[in-house]
C-alpha cells in the first residue's frame, strides 16, 4: 500500500471524498470544494463565512500565523472578520507557561490588528508533536451584493497579482533550512527573507479591499499550498474557465529565485500566502493597479481567462505551453 506524503492529500482524491457527502440545509451557498477558500451559509440578507486552516510549517509564531492566514480567506470573499476560534495542540515535552502564553498573546495581537473577537477553540499538550500546531477557524459576514463568488469570472477578464511570489514560502524556506541556505547565502540575506511574513508580509486583507474599491472585480484568491499554479487550477476549475499565464510577467522576489535554485524547486509550485490573485474586468485592470500602488502594494497583470476548452497554459519565452501542475506543494519535497 502507497502512503500519501506530507502537504495535501491529492486533489482528485479529496475531491471524490467531498462529493460523497450529502448537501442537506439550503442555506449551505458553497460548501467544503477543491479551490473555494471558505464556506458560504446564508442568513436572511447577509452571509456567513467560515474557514478553517492550521499552521503545521512554521514553528515561530503560529498563533499570529493561524489568524493571519484564515482571514486571508475571508477577505478574497469580499467579507469582514468577526470571530476568531483557536484549538492550539502544544508540543509535549518543551511547552511551558511562558511558550504557552506567548501563542495566547500572539493570537490576541493578530485579532486585535484585525478587529476580530478571539471567541472559543480547545487547548492541549498533544503527545507525540515536536512542535506546535494551531488550527484557527475565522467566521466573517458579508452582504449579499458585496460577496464574491468565482462563478462571476467571465473569459476576457484579465488576472492580477500582487506583491511578488512567494512571500510565505521564501519565509520559511529561510525559517526551516536557514542553516542549509546560510553555506551559500549571506545570513543577513537569510534573516531578510525570514521576515517576510511581516514584510511585505502574509496578510491580503487591507489589498482585497482596495481592490475591491478600486473597480469592478469579478473573484479574489488566495494562492496557498501548491502556489500560484495550484491557485490558477483552483481558480479554472472553481469557474469552468481556461487560463493563460504570462511567465514573464509573475513578479519573483530576488530571494525565491535564488533559494528554489538552490534547493531544486520551482517557484510556481511554492506556497504563496501574501500574494492576492485577482480576476477583473479589462477596462478595470489598470484602475485597480494604479490603486494598489498608490498605497504601496506593487500590483502586475500576470494572465487571462480563456475559454474552458483552451485549458491551462502558460506562455514561456514567447512559447505557449501547458501550465505546470503539482500534486503537492514544492516545499514539501525537503520534509520527506
Amino acid at each position: 500500500m502507497a502512503f500519501f506524503g506530507t502537504g495535501k492529500l491529492p486533489a482528485d482524491f479529496l475531491e471524490s471524498c467531498l462529493s460523497k457527502i450529502p448537501l442537506v440545509d439550503p442555506r449551505v451557498l458553497v460548501s467544503g470544494r477543491i479551490g473555494e477558500d471558505a464556506a458560504v451559509i446564508q442568513f436572511g440578507d447577509r452571509f456567513l463565512l467560515a474557514k478553517s486552516d492550521p499552521i503545521t510549517f512554521a514553528a515561530d509564531r503560529p498563533g499570529w500565523y493561524a489568524v493571519q492566514v484564515n482571514a486571508n480567506d475571508i477577505a478574497v470573499m469580499g467579507g469582514e472578520c468577526r470571530w476568531f476560534l483557536a484549538t492550539l495542540l502544544l508540543a509535549e515535552g518543551s511547552t511551558d507557561e511562558k511558550s504557552a502564553a506567548s501563542v495566547f498573546d500572539d493570537i490576541a495581537a493578530a485579532c486585535r490588528e484585525l478587529n476580530v473577537q478571539l471567541v472559543g477553540g480547545h487547548t492541549e499538550v498533544t503527545p507525540g508533536l515536536d512542535r506546535t500546531i494551531v488550527a484557527g477557524t475565522m467566521l466573517g459576514e458579508v452582504s449579499r451584493e458585496n460577496f464574491y463568488s468565482k462563478d462571476r469570472i467571465r473569459e476576457g477578464d484579465l488576472l492580477l497579482l500582487t506583491k511578488a511570489l512567494a512571500v510565505e514560502g521564501t519565509s520559511l524556506l529561510a525559517r526551516e533550512f536557514g542553516r542549509r541556505l546560510e553555506e551559500k547565502f549571506p545570513s543577513s540575506v537569510v534573516t531578510r527573507a525570514a521576515n517576510f511574513l511581516y514584510q511585505p508580509g502574509i496578510s491580503v486583507v487591507r489589498e482585497a479591499r482596495i481592490a475591491m474599491n478600486a473597480g469592478r472585480v469579478q473573484a479574489m484568491h488566495d494562492p496557498t499550498e501548491g502556489g500560484l499554479a495550484t491557485a490558477l487550477s483552483e481558480l479554472a476549475a472553481r469557474s469552468n474557465k481556461g487560463i493563460v499565464l504570462d511567465l514573464g510577467a509573475v513578479p519573483l522576489y530576488r530571494e525565491t529565485e535564488e533559494f528554489c535554485t538552490f534547493f531544486g524547486l520551482d517557484p510556481l509550485g511554492l506556497i504563496a500566502s501574501g500574494s492576492l490573485l485577482i480576476a477583473c474586468a479589462p477596462e478595470s485592470s489598470q484602475d485597480i493597479i494604479v490603486a494598489l500602488r498608490a498605497e504601496g502594494i506593487p500590483c502586475a497583470q500576470i494572465g487571462k481567462v480563456v475559454g474552458q476548452e483552451e485549458g491551462l497554459s502558460m506562455i514561456d519565452k514567447g512559447e505557449r505551453k501547458p501550465l505546470r501542475l503539482f500534486k503537492r506543494d514544492e516545499i514539501c519535497r525537503l520534509f520527506d
